[in-house]
């Protein structure tokens, strides 16, 4: 992805009033973005697990598209974000290489939802992150990151088709570099939490 310049996050201490914290994972393929976007939305430093990529790396995480990547994560990304004065939300960043899938079910314990981020460059990557999801019962939402060199520009209801999504799951699109994006992305989340939780208060 092209260093665009992002909006920075204000580095600010959790407040007295917060009182719901929910623990949010963040999935998808090798690349797609997931350091990115908990980078670009978390209020504190981010714990970043980013290893330099070596000649040991070659043939086994290599990926097409991803000539620029230096860096990979190789346990998980961890920051935080307000998003009002009482509701919190914990944000971790899963590794995206197939050999450190093994993670995700640990990651998934105690998850209330989670972000699939998916890269229409290599659409099929984004398979297994929605079936372990569905396979956990965690509800999720998918957001497309939006990449400078993506020139196939598919719309929502293509990449829904791809993916093979019902249309209670939502799908956005987003600039994981970009903070307000990251956050519509987050708060797109919790609004389905919140409607999942209506109606299961509503089923007799």
């Amino acid at each position: 992805m092209d260093s665009a310049t992002s909006e920075l996050p204000a580095r600010t201490p959790l407040t007295d009033s917060a009182e719901t914290g929910l623990k949010i994972v963040i999935v998808g393929g090798f690349g797609v973005g997931k350091t990115t976007l908990v980078r670009s939305v978390s209020e504190i430093r981010p714990l970043n697990t980013e290893e330099v990529m070596t000649q040991a790396g070659v043939g086994v995480d290599e990926t097409p598209g991803l000539t620029t990547k230096t860096t990979t994560t190789v346990a998980f990304d961890f920051g935080r974000i307000s998003l009002t004065d009482r509701v919190v939300l914990y944000l971790f960043g899963a590794p995206g290489q197939e050999r450190f899938w093994f993670l995700w079910d640990r990651l998934f314990s105690g998850t209330l939802g989670a972000v699939v981020l998916v890269d229409t460059r290599r659409m099929s990557e984004s398979w297994y992150a929605i079936d372990r999801l569905e396979h956990h019962r965690t509800p999720f939402v998918v957001a497309v990151n939006r990449f400078d060199d993506d020139v196939s520009a598919f719309s929502l209801d293509e990449i829904r088709q791809a993916l093979s999504l019902p249309e209670h799951i939502p799908l956005i699109s987003c600039d994981a570099r970009v903070r307000s994006s990251g956050k519509d992305v987050l708060i797109a989340l919790v609004d389905h939490l919140y409607e999942l939780a209506m109606a299961r208060e509503l089923t007799p």
